[in-house]
């Protein structure tokens, strides 16, 4: 038997997920809507792969996915999320992740990307793999984006400045203080070589972030 934990804050994702899983023979699919849940179905059944939204409640996906290679590293977890690969899908294969996919992708891929992790394998795309390569290579021709330089908690505060969210708002939305918000502020401007927080706006919006 194949255990598969879905992990996914909307009802409707998670009931079309499943679906498409059980279609497997010998797979058991069970659920989680946020980073409590999947710590506590993993503590409860034992699980070959997860296939993990970014965008949870409290901790997001890639902390999760950093925790569960630490505490369980046996577990695959694929990375299934509405944000394009340019943003994510490098910081979550050196997370840990065996593979990306996003949400636009047909059913059948989402078959042969867990089919492929669990297996011990990796799933990622060509673009994935260009960009891999040019880092192994040196070529960095292709990954000279400034933000690429941040953090995963400094892209995360590069993306809510962009979006228009308040320093208290963002602190709250990633359970920080507002003194630690604006820490990150300045390490970000600082490594992109920005002013202020219109110039960080703006970047948001010219990259599509």
């Amino acid at each position: 038997m194949i255990r598969i934990l879905i992990a996914d804050d909307h009802s409707l994702i998670r009931k079309g997920l499943k679906q498409i899983l059980s279609e497997k023979s010998n797979t058991d699919v069970i659920e989680a809507r946020d980073s409590k849940e999947v710590f506590q179905q993993l503590k409860k059944f034992d699980v070959q792969a997860i296939v993990l939204d970014i965008s949870l409640p409290g901790k997001n996906g890639i902390e999760i996915l950093k925790d569960v290679k630490v505490l369980y590293p046996h577990i695959a977890v694929l990375i299934l999320s509405v944000y394009p690969e340019e943003q994510y899908g490098i910081r979550a294969l050196k997370s840990g992740a065996s593979g990306y996919l996003t949400k636009d992708s047909a059913p059948e891929n989402l078959i042969e990307a867990i089919e492929k992790v669990i297996a011990g394998g990796k799933y990622i795309s060509p673009f994935i793999a260009e960009k891999l390569i040019s880092e192994l290579t040196g070529d960095s021709s292709n990954s000279d984006n400034p933000h690429e330089k941040l953090s995963d908690r400094e892209f995360e505060v590069l993306k809510s400045i962009g979006h228009g969210s308040s320093p208290t708002e963002i602190a709250e939305n990633l359970s920080l203080s507002v003194k630690t918000i604006s820490t990150y502020r300045s390490r970000i401007l600082q490594k992109m070589g920005l002013k202020n927080n219109a110039e960080l706006i703006q970047y948001v919006i010219k990259n599509d972030l």
